[in-house]
């Protein structure tokens, strides 16, 4: 169950984040400080709704859900947690999802300044700025959505998983992909 929400909420962030890549764009058309405005609330709900799936697949990984394909790939129940958690992101659907996460976070951020401190030049700035954000959020969730899915489901899950890969099996590489994605 917690591995369909979290592929539900990369569903909605994606569509959330193709509304985040227009309607910004239509407000600076129209010069409407209302419709440009409403690109930060789009950025923010898809922050929360990508760092969701993110951690519904971090939690699949904790609980040992072979169920899904990439858990049974990357994990094992006999890891210890540390390595359960990096086995997330020790894979290529797993950290292009971090990544994600990171996009979408630095959109939110991005987005967050109150308008009241900008002119309207630096808030038509700031609504285009937050569309090309949400137009590279929407490509790299497209991309994980309809090609690198980490949620896909196996038929006949097996009793236990093949492991996260040796090389990545050291607190030093468990840590290294999120801080070098930050």
């Amino acid at each position: 169950m917690i591995a369909e929400l979290g592929h539900f909420a990369l569903i909605a962030a994606f569509v959330l984040a193709l509304g985040q890549a227009l309607v910004p764009l239509v407000g600076t058309a129209r010069r409407d400080p209302v419709i440009m405005a409403s690109g930060q609330a789009l950025a923010q709900l898809s922050a929360v709704l990508v760092l969701a799936a993110f951690a519904a697949l971090v939690i699949s990984f904790v609980r040992s859900d072979f169920s899904l394909a990439l858990v049974a790939a990357h994990s094992h129940s006999a890891k210890p947690l540390i390595y359960k958690i990096s086995g997330s992101w020790g894979n290529h659907e797993g950290s292009l999802l971090l990544w994600c996460v990171i996009l979408a976070l630095f959109g939110a951020v991005m987005a967050r300044r109150p308008a009241a401190d900008l002119s309207f030049q630096d808030r038509l700035l700031r609504a285009r700025a937050v569309a090309v954000q949400g137009m590279i959020q929407a490509a790299f969730l497209a991309f994980s959505l309809f090609t690198s899915n980490p949620f896909l489901r196996l038929a006949e899950p097996p009793l236990d998983g093949r492991g996260l890969n040796p090389v990545l099996q050291d607190p030093g590489l468990a840590l290294h992909p999120p801080m070098l994605y930050l």
